[in-house]
Protein backbone atom coordinates (compact mmCIF):
# COMPACT_ATOMS: atom_id res chain seq x y z
CA UNK A 1 0.00 0.00 0.00
CA UNK A 2 2.81 2.25 0.92
CA UNK A 3 6.20 2.50 -0.30
CA UNK A 4 8.72 4.74 1.13
CA UNK A 5 12.21 4.38 -1.66
CA UNK A 6 15.22 5.51 -0.77
CA UNK A 7 14.27 8.85 1.02
CA UNK A 8 16.39 11.61 1.90
CA UNK A 9 14.69 14.59 3.65
CA UNK A 10 15.12 17.37 6.36
CA UNK A 11 14.10 21.47 7.42
CA UNK A 12 16.47 23.96 4.71
CA UNK A 13 19.62 23.14 4.88
CA UNK A 14 19.62 20.80 7.61
CA UNK A 15 19.19 16.59 6.43
CA UNK A 16 17.32 14.52 9.14
CA UNK A 17 16.76 11.26 6.72
CA UNK A 18 19.58 9.67 4.96
CA UNK A 19 18.18 7.24 2.32
CA UNK A 20 15.28 5.86 4.00
CA UNK A 21 13.34 3.07 2.68
CA UNK A 22 10.32 0.54 3.94
CA UNK A 23 6.76 -0.95 2.74
CA UNK A 24 3.60 -0.76 4.75
CA UNK A 25 1.10 -3.75 3.47
CA UNK A 26 -2.81 -3.26 3.14
CA UNK A 27 -4.35 -4.65 6.59
CA UNK A 28 -1.20 -4.31 8.91
CA UNK A 29 0.59 -2.64 11.93
CA UNK A 30 3.56 -1.37 10.67
CA UNK A 31 5.83 0.82 14.26
CA UNK A 32 8.51 2.56 13.59
CA UNK A 33 10.98 3.12 16.21
CA UNK A 34 13.57 4.98 17.63
CA UNK A 35 15.18 7.44 19.84
CA UNK A 36 14.33 10.92 20.11
CA UNK A 37 15.66 13.29 17.39
CA UNK A 38 15.84 9.78 14.80
CA UNK A 39 13.32 11.13 12.35
CA UNK A 40 10.60 8.89 12.93
CA UNK A 41 8.41 12.76 12.68
CA UNK A 42 9.96 13.82 9.93
CA UNK A 43 9.25 11.04 8.30
CA UNK A 44 5.82 10.74 8.70
CA UNK A 45 5.66 14.19 7.66
CA UNK A 46 7.14 13.24 4.35
CA UNK A 47 4.99 10.95 3.61
CA UNK A 48 1.98 13.16 4.42
CA UNK A 49 3.31 16.20 2.24
CA UNK A 50 4.28 18.54 4.91
CA UNK A 51 7.90 18.05 4.13
CA UNK A 52 8.97 17.22 0.42
CA UNK A 53 12.21 14.90 -0.06
CA UNK A 54 15.40 16.03 -1.45
CA UNK A 55 15.66 12.68 -3.07
CA UNK A 56 13.85 9.22 -3.54
CA UNK A 57 9.76 9.00 -4.22
CA UNK A 58 6.81 7.90 -1.71
CA UNK A 59 4.22 5.49 -3.47
CA UNK A 60 0.66 4.95 -2.11
CA UNK A 61 -1.01 2.17 -3.64
CA UNK A 62 1.64 2.31 -6.82
CA UNK A 63 0.97 6.34 -7.48
CA UNK A 64 3.89 8.54 -6.47
CA UNK A 65 2.36 11.36 -4.51
CA UNK A 66 5.72 12.65 -2.77
CA UNK A 67 4.91 15.51 -5.67
CA UNK A 68 1.38 16.10 -4.65
CA UNK A 69 0.58 18.78 -2.30
CA UNK A 70 -0.56 17.50 1.52
CA UNK A 71 -4.22 18.31 0.98
CA UNK A 72 -4.21 15.90 -1.90
CA UNK A 73 -2.71 12.88 -0.13
CA UNK A 74 -5.71 13.01 2.02
CA UNK A 75 -8.01 12.58 -0.68
CA UNK A 76 -6.14 9.60 -1.84
CA UNK A 77 -6.59 7.78 1.88
CA UNK A 78 -3.89 9.22 4.24
CA UNK A 79 -4.27 10.20 7.35
CA UNK A 80 -2.09 12.05 9.92
CA UNK A 81 -2.29 12.22 13.45
CA UNK A 82 1.01 14.40 14.50
CA UNK A 83 2.92 14.54 17.66
CA UNK A 84 0.97 16.82 19.95
CA UNK A 85 -3.12 16.16 19.04
CA UNK A 86 -3.06 19.58 17.26
CA UNK A 87 -6.85 19.83 18.15
CA UNK A 88 -9.05 23.00 17.69
CA UNK A 89 -9.32 23.64 21.76
CA UNK A 90 -11.95 26.03 21.65
CA UNK A 91 -14.15 24.36 19.69
CA UNK A 92 -16.48 21.54 20.45
CA UNK A 93 -15.65 17.53 19.95
CA UNK A 94 -18.48 17.74 17.70
CA UNK A 95 -17.23 20.47 15.68
CA UNK A 96 -13.25 18.76 15.72
CA UNK A 97 -15.06 15.36 14.16
CA UNK A 98 -17.11 17.34 11.95
CA UNK A 99 -13.35 19.15 10.51
CA UNK A 100 -11.74 16.20 9.96
CA UNK A 101 -14.41 14.98 7.34
CA UNK A 102 -14.12 18.31 5.41
CA UNK A 103 -13.77 16.41 2.19
CA UNK A 104 -16.30 13.84 2.85
CA UNK A 105 -19.09 13.84 0.44
CA UNK A 106 -22.43 12.78 0.81
CA UNK A 107 -24.02 14.03 4.49
CA UNK A 108 -24.70 10.21 4.56
CA UNK A 109 -21.05 9.30 3.94
CA UNK A 110 -20.16 11.96 6.96
CA UNK A 111 -22.84 9.72 9.19
CA UNK A 112 -21.72 6.58 8.74
CA UNK A 113 -18.47 7.65 9.72
CA UNK A 114 -19.74 9.32 12.98
CA UNK A 115 -21.37 6.27 13.93
CA UNK A 116 -18.21 4.09 13.14
CA UNK A 117 -15.92 6.58 15.36
CA UNK A 118 -18.33 6.83 18.02
CA UNK A 119 -18.13 3.22 18.25
CA UNK A 120 -14.72 2.88 18.62
CA UNK A 121 -14.42 5.71 21.68
CA UNK A 122 -17.78 5.93 23.33
CA UNK A 123 -16.22 8.48 25.34
CA UNK A 124 -16.97 11.06 22.23
CA UNK A 125 -19.97 10.81 22.05
CA UNK A 126 -20.74 11.20 26.04
CA UNK A 127 -18.70 14.30 25.63
CA UNK A 128 -19.90 15.87 21.96
CA UNK A 129 -20.44 19.40 23.03
CA UNK A 130 -17.59 19.89 25.33
CA UNK A 131 -14.65 21.66 24.29
CA UNK A 132 -11.69 19.95 22.94
CA UNK A 133 -9.58 21.91 25.55
CA UNK A 134 -11.06 20.91 28.76
CA UNK A 135 -10.83 16.92 27.96
CA UNK A 136 -8.05 14.70 29.73
CA UNK A 137 -5.15 13.91 27.49
CA UNK A 138 -6.21 10.52 27.14
CA UNK A 139 -9.56 12.02 25.64
CA UNK A 140 -7.80 14.56 23.30
CA UNK A 141 -5.83 11.62 21.60
CA UNK A 142 -8.89 9.55 21.19
CA UNK A 143 -10.66 12.79 19.44
CA UNK A 144 -7.07 13.37 17.44
CA UNK A 145 -7.23 9.73 16.01
CA UNK A 146 -11.52 9.91 15.45
CA UNK A 147 -11.20 13.10 13.27
CA UNK A 148 -8.50 11.66 11.10
CA UNK A 149 -11.14 8.92 10.82
CA UNK A 150 -13.47 11.13 9.96
CA UNK A 151 -11.81 11.30 6.62
CA UNK A 152 -12.17 8.05 6.00
CA UNK A 153 -8.83 6.50 5.58
CA UNK A 154 -7.54 4.08 4.18
CA UNK A 155 -3.68 4.30 5.66
CA UNK A 156 -3.40 5.95 9.33
CA UNK A 157 -0.33 7.67 10.19
CA UNK A 158 -0.25 7.75 14.23
CA UNK A 159 2.58 9.95 15.77
CA UNK A 160 3.43 9.00 19.52
CA UNK A 161 0.02 8.29 20.15
CA UNK A 162 0.49 7.50 23.99
CA UNK A 163 3.42 10.16 24.81
CA UNK A 164 1.99 11.79 28.19
CA UNK A 165 -1.05 9.69 28.53
CA UNK A 166 -1.64 7.14 31.95
CA UNK A 167 -1.57 3.61 30.86
CA UNK A 168 -4.53 2.63 31.29
CA UNK A 169 -5.80 5.38 28.05
CA UNK A 170 -2.41 4.02 26.76
CA UNK A 171 -3.73 0.55 26.83
CA UNK A 172 -7.11 2.43 25.64
CA UNK A 173 -5.41 3.78 22.50
CA UNK A 174 -3.08 0.64 21.32
CA UNK A 175 -6.02 -1.37 21.55
CA UNK A 176 -8.72 0.39 19.14
CA UNK A 177 -5.87 0.82 17.22
CA UNK A 178 -5.74 -3.42 16.89
CA UNK A 179 -9.58 -2.54 16.26
CA UNK A 180 -9.04 -0.78 13.39
CA UNK A 181 -6.44 -2.66 11.77
CA UNK A 182 -9.22 -5.66 12.34
CA UNK A 183 -11.62 -3.66 10.48
CA UNK A 184 -9.47 -3.22 7.72
CA UNK A 185 -7.87 -0.57 8.28
CA UNK A 186 -3.52 0.24 7.56
CA UNK A 187 -1.88 1.91 10.28
CA UNK A 188 1.62 3.15 10.31
CA UNK A 189 2.99 3.65 14.12
CA UNK A 190 5.57 5.77 15.43
CA UNK A 191 5.74 4.62 19.00
CA UNK A 192 8.41 5.68 22.22
CA UNK A 193 6.29 2.69 24.18
CA UNK A 194 8.49 0.28 22.53
CA UNK A 195 7.33 -2.66 24.76
CA UNK A 196 3.81 -1.36 23.23
CA UNK A 197 4.69 -1.25 19.82
CA UNK A 198 5.67 -4.70 19.63
CA UNK A 199 2.83 -6.21 21.29
CA UNK A 200 0.28 -4.31 18.54
CA UNK A 201 2.56 -4.24 15.17
CA UNK A 202 2.51 -7.08 12.55
CA UNK A 203 6.31 -5.55 11.71
CA UNK A 204 8.75 -3.22 13.19
CA UNK A 205 11.66 -0.77 11.62
CA UNK A 206 13.56 0.73 14.04
CA UNK A 207 15.42 4.30 12.80
CA UNK A 208 18.42 5.54 14.06
CA UNK A 209 20.07 8.82 13.27
CA UNK A 210 18.14 9.26 9.82
CA UNK A 211 18.50 5.84 9.03
CA UNK A 212 17.01 2.14 9.31
CA UNK A 213 18.82 0.41 11.00
CA UNK A 214 16.57 -2.70 11.56
CA UNK A 215 13.29 -4.31 10.41
CA UNK A 216 11.07 -7.63 11.00
CA UNK A 217 8.11 -8.96 12.18
CA UNK A 218 7.39 -7.63 15.90
CA UNK A 219 8.79 -11.89 17.42
CA UNK A 220 11.76 -11.33 15.39
CA UNK A 221 12.48 -7.81 17.17
CA UNK A 222 11.83 -9.06 20.48
CA UNK A 223 14.09 -11.32 19.86
CA UNK A 224 16.75 -8.97 18.75
CA UNK A 225 19.66 -8.46 21.20
CA UNK A 226 19.83 -4.80 20.05
CA UNK A 227 15.89 -3.85 20.49
CA UNK A 228 16.13 -5.91 24.03
CA UNK A 229 19.48 -3.82 25.46
CA UNK A 230 18.56 -0.22 23.82
CA UNK A 231 14.98 0.16 24.27
CA UNK A 232 13.70 -2.93 26.35
CA UNK A 233 16.37 -2.75 29.10
CA UNK A 234 17.11 -6.46 29.14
Amino acid sequence: MLVVESVSSGYGEVPVLFNVSLEVKSGEIVALVGSNGAGKSTLLRTISGLLKPTSGCVFFQERRIDTLPGHEIVKLGVAHVPEGRRLFGKMTVMENLLMGAYQVQPVQAIQDRLSLVLSLFQVLGDRKDQRAETMSGGEQQMLAIGRALMSAPKLLMLDEPSLGLMPKFVDIVLQTVKRMRDAGLTVLLVEQNVRKALEVSDRVYVLQTGKIVLSGTAQECRESDMIRKAYLGM
